[in-house]
């Protein structure tokens, strides 16, 4: 009777680790420090894909002006530079609202710490930076206007005019 009951119990301590013992040289297999990761907890059902939130694309403001760039980029802005505190710049599908800073040189400044946008407009031309990266996003851009040989509708321009 001892005999079988030892025999029972043996049997099942081998059959246990038959099963268990791939999954252990599995782990081990990696870093002799390393702890072992528990399996990721599977999904009893996929999450339908919800297009309006990972695909966001802002719509143009409605009044804004396109300002054509260099390499074929553009952007559109909305708002007056020669009077708005804030201005709306609509680039890569995404509306950016930036606040104006004031500046010595006589450029005008739109920038938003947030989202690193920075949009700086002298007589001649506007420039499109990201802080993010350290980057110029677009440079030489112009309204039709502009193209056409009038300066840029930036608050010192308005200035000089009114004098």
């Amino acid at each position: 009777m001892k005999k079988l009951l030892i025999a029972t119990v043996i049997g099942a301590l081998s059959s246990t680790l038959l099963v268990t013992a791939p999954s252990a040289f599995a782990q081990s297999t990696t870093t002799p420090h390393a702890k072992p990761k528990a399996p990721a907890p599977k999904r009893l059902f996929k999450r339908k894909a919800n297009p309006a939130k990972e695909a966001k694309v802002d719509p143009v403001p409605e009044g804004s002006e396109k300002w054509s760039c260099n390499e074929g980029l553009s952007f559109d802005l909305k708002g007056d530079m020669k009077r708005d505190q804030i201005v709306t710049v609509h680039w890569a599908n995404k509306n950016y609202n930036l606040p104006r800073e004031t500046t010595t040189t006589g450029a005008d400044r739109f920038h938003d710490a947030a989202t690193g946008m920075d949009l700086v407009v002298i007589p001649t031309k506007a420039m499109l930076f990201s802080d993010k990266d350290s980057s110029r996003l677009a440079d030489e851009c112009k309204t039709a206007a502009m193209v056409q040989g009038s300066p840029a509708p930036t608050q010192s321009n308005a200035i000089n005019k009114a004098q």
